[in-house]
């Protein structure tokens, strides 16, 4: 179902993106990544990607707002995975209208290429943060969608867009809603490697709340259920979420990682810059991922520990991607 199928991967220089590239290629498939243009001609962590699959893919660079862009890229391709997002909440409260363009004109780029190029199937990017703070738990993809921040409410807008795309065009979309993806590659906005880095570097860890509660996937898997997603016949018009099932708090997860470093003896700092506005805090997340199981034979496969290490050791590597005394929003 991968070998020599033609894939467009938009946000292909992100943390999923470059780690789904590298598991189409190596699947056999024909991959086009498209990453964001910049005059520095970065492509993001695409230089992360093992050697093996080095050269094996093709970038294009662009802007996911810009639809004349996104229509070439997307004419003759068989799928298109779209992760191209910004998805950094704090920055939301700070430009919100940039993730109404990015997030749901840019979605509305990629349905609308897809429509009028025919594509056969388009994996749409969701988040469990459209759900809000859990109002049952386990959440299934039943649960109400709540836009506790700008961001959440952005992706909820290019959900909508595109289940109206599937249900008006019939265009073959499915919707995959990650819980917390973890792992290599991660950027420092993400609360996982801000503790890392922060162990590996300082004497005190500085973070926000310690009490809210998150269901974390390791980067692989989640790679794992995007490929399902694009080859799995039938499910379009699904919407899928992707998660282990279960949850720990912050707090839970920094003593964790302080153990795995040795560095459990560092005390851990709330700072108030850090938290999120009371009533915009999403407190519990946890999956339910029985369709996931049930509609395409995906679950996680990597402990949290493992994929705990596996995070750490790239951090260590590379402490100098990370800026541990900077509160990255």
């Amino acid at each position: 179902m991968l070998a020599g199928r033609k894939y467009l991967v938009t946000g292909a220089g992100g943390f999923i993106g470059s780690h789904l590239v590298e598991a189409l290629v190596r699947g056999g498939s024909d991959v086009t990544a498209m990453v964001k243009y910049g005059s520095a001609s970065s492509w993001g962590n695409l230089d992360f990607v093992h050697d093996e699959v080095k050269g094996q893919f093709r970038v294009v660079a662009g802007n996911i707002d810009d639809g004349d862009f996104v229509a070439h890229a997307v004419e003759g391709m068989d799928v298109v995975c779209h992760l191209a997002a910004l998805i950094a909440i704090p920055y939301s409260y700070v430009a919100p209208r940039s993730y109404i363009r990015t997030n749901v004109e840019g979605t509305l780029n990629v349905l609308e290429a897809a429509r009028r190029f025919s594509v056969g199937r388009v994996v749409h990017t969701s988040t469990s943060e459209v759900y809000g703070t859990a109002l049952r738990v386990p959440i299934d993809e039943t649960h109400p969608l709540q836009g506790q921040s700008p961001y959440s409410a952005s992706k909820i807008g290019a959900d909508k867009i595109a289940e109206s795309y599937y249900r008006s065009f019939n265009t073959g979309v499915v919707t995959l809603r990650p819980f917390n993806t973890f792992g290599p590659r991660q950027s420092a906005r993400a609360f996982l490697p801000t503790i890392i880095a922060q162990a590996a570097t300082q004497d005190e860890i500085r973070l926000g709340s310690l009490t809210p509660e998150r269901d974390m996937t390791f980067v692989t898997d989640t790679a794992a259920g995007f490929i399902a997603a694009a080859t799995t016949p039938g499910i379009e018009g699904e919407t899928i979420n992707l998660g282990t099932g279960s949850t720990y708090t912050v707090g839970h997860f920094a003593g964790r990682i302080l153990k795995l470093m040795g560095a459990d003896n560092k005390p851990i700092v709330q700072e108030a810059a850090r938290m999120r506005p009371e009533k915009s805090e999403v407190l519990k997340l946890v999956s339910d991922n029985a369709r996931a199981a049930q509609l395409m034979g995906w679950t996680p496969k990597v402990s949290l520990d493992d994929g705990l290490m596996q995070t750490i050791d790239f951090v260590r590597k590379n402490i100098h991607l990370y800026r541990p005394t900077v509160y990255t929003v």
